[in-house]
């Protein structure tokens, strides 16, 4: 990891009209516009859809590093974030933020640890710990079936 601090840079020009266009050094652009919910066209990314989706790639981010430091073997994880959008005090804001999670894990894997390390990268997500609306995480842990039984099922 390079020392801190880090520093982002994005860029934009816009006009009164049309997308506005998100550009960092080394990665493509970005189109966005107003959603739907502040009367734009949607269609694209917003500022709203583009927080609820930095905290779910942040979680999953973060438990792809804590399960591989935990040596958690793991087949897949999934997330789904719903960030809610309110005026508290007169005020817009995010006050939530909704994150279910789904774990995939091969039959040897241990369920608890499997919860522990969703819930470390909820706790730890940058992006969160960031943010005034609190997180709240639902966890569904599921197992693969082993290769023989695929197979099985495949044959029938």
């Amino acid at each position: 990891m390079h020392p801190f601090p880090h520093r982002y840079v994005v860029s934009s020009t816009v006009t009164p009209q049309g997308n506005i266009v998100l550009t960092s050094e080394g990665i493509p652009p970005l189109d966005t516009i107003t959603p739907p919910e502040f009367n734009g066209p949607g269609g694209l990314w917003s500022p709203e859809t583009m927080l609820v989706g930095a905290v779910t790639d942040c979680f999953l981010l973060t438990f792809r590093g804590i399960a591989r430091a935990s040596k958690l073997p793991w087949v897949s994880v999934s997330a789904t974030c719903e960030g809610t959008l309110e005026r508290p005090d007169g005020v817009t804001q995010f006050t939530a933020f909704d994150l279910r999670a789904t774990v995939v894990l091969p039959p040897e894997a241990s369920e608890d640890q499997a919860r522990r390390v969703l819930t470390r990268a909820e706790e730890t997500c940058l992006i969160t710990r960031s943010l005034k609306g609190e997180t709240h995480l639902q966890i569904a842990v599921q197992y693969a079936r082993p290769v023989r039984e695929r197979a099985e099922l495949e044959m029938v």
